[in-house]
């Protein structure tokens, strides 16, 4: 689907949709336990429907109503039967949470599996856990779309570089505490993206499980769950960015304590909107803050905003920093492109009468519908229904604050 945007103002007050990353958690968490879980407030995007589909397959179940989500879980464990059953085979989508975090797990409770994806999928980083693999004597093996991983993990110490994605400890410190001893996790780099490391403590003490430190001890039982999922402060980041842009937006139902990465936006926000001096912005902890961000760096005029840290953005839905890139040449704002990030020298207003190719992304599908809001006539975007992948009805929520869309098959 092809979107027409008649650049307006967007007014009113917006709710963002609830938690993909702690819902992803709550859900595998309580999928683990023995009983039945409730988790409400569920948006089911794309992803967390890869996650719910591939948990079914594990053996967990599942029952929607409206946006609660009952769960009657696994009982995983130590000596759990489920060992004895066949490999199951799980479709991950596009999401790369559902993948890092379901790897372990699946060796955990049933000796392995067969994964595969969509789109780029398999393309991002894997390295961490096939270094473990080979260290431990689990088998994997990767042939195009399809990964195969089968063996045991065993209790003992994993060593993991911080600098990737910290995806790979939350899969990690998901399957740990079923094993039959205790484990560790070491750093060998430092951590990026610590916030999602906290956000499955909090899922795993909802569970009852416990974790000291980097160390984890064996044997535990996930206990069910009953917990509402916070709102987005990822999505969120968009409304603020479009705020700083101009338009008159109240958002509302977001947690100020979250431990979600992005409720960095505040300060960020403020700095951004502030002054017009040179900003240098890292977004090493928060790298989905990067295409909002970069949104309102294109319309402030002053000096430029750098932003980097963002290595890892190249290996997201699409080549993050590139898209963006691609989104802010259409829109005729001049920036200088590094291997993790841009330098953005803004202009009052961006260009109109554009075509922008969305890349498949949703972040920048959603930036670019933000960003023309300031553009000087007709904006059209390729591919606009990625949204569907953590925001499904983003367009219908951007119409009700007075954005103007025209929708094409």
């Amino acid at each position: 689907m092809n979107v027409i945007i008649t650049p307006t103002k967007l007014k009113g007050h917006v709710t963002p949709p609830a938690s993909k990353s702690q819902a992803h958690r709550l859900l595998i968490a309580a999928a683990l336990a023995e009983g039945e879980s409730v988790i409400t407030n569920i948006t089911p995007n794309d992803d967390l429907l890869a996650t719910v589909s591939c948990l079914k397959e594990l053996g967990a179940e599942f029952a929607w109503e409206g946006n609660t989500l009952t769960v009657k879980g696994m009982g995983a464990g130590e000596m759990s039967p489920m060992r004895r059953l066949a490999h199951p085979h799980m479709d991950c989508g596009e999401s790369g949470s559902t993948l890092r975090f379901l790897i372990p797990v699946a060796l955990a409770v049933r000796g392995g599996g067969v994964f595969t994806g969509h789109g780029r999928l398999m393309q991002r980083p894997l390295q961490p856990y096939f270094d473990l693999f080979d260290e431990k004597g689990i088998h994997y093996s990767l042939d195009g779309d399809t990964l195969t991983v089968q063996g045991m993990l065993e209790p003992g110490e994993y060593r993991l570089p911080g600098n990737i994605s910290s995806q790979f400890f939350t899969g990690l410190m998901l399957a740990l505490p079923l094993l039959g001893g205790d484990s560790k996790i070491t750093l060998t780099s430092p951590l990026e993206s610590g916030a999602y490391v906290e956000l499955t403590r909090d899922a795993l003490r909802d569970a009852g499980v416990s974790i000291v430190g980097g160390s984890i001890p064996g044997r535990q039982r996930y206990q069910p769950i009953h917990q509402e999922v916070e709102a987005d402060w990822s999505q969120a980041a968009f409304f603020y960015a479009a705020h700083g842009m101009g338009n008159d937006l109240r958002i509302k139902g977001l947690n100020p304590l979250s431990n979600q990465a992005d409720t960095n936006i505040v300060p960020l926000y403020t700095e951004l909107c502030g002054n017009d001096e040179e900003a240098n912005i890292s977004v090493s902890q928060y790298p989905d803050l990067f295409p909002a961000l970069c949104a309102m760096a294109a319309v402030r005029v002053g000096e430029p905003v750098n932003i980097g840290g963002g290595l890892r953005l190249r290996m997201k839905e699409s080549d993050r920093i590139s898209a963006v890139a691609g989104a802010l040449k259409a829109f005729g704002v001049r920036f200088e492109e590094f291997d993790d990030g841009l330098s953005i020298e803004g202009r009052r207003t961006l260009r109109g009468n554009v075509t922008i190719d969305c890349c498949g992304d949703h972040r920048i599908a959603m930036m670019a519908a933000i960003a023309a809001t300031c553009a000087d006539g007709p904006v059209k975007l390729l591919g606009a229904q990625c949204v569907s992948k953590s925001y499904p009805d983003f367009w219908e929520v951007y119409e009700s604050l007075g954005g103007q869309i025209v929708r094409e098959d």
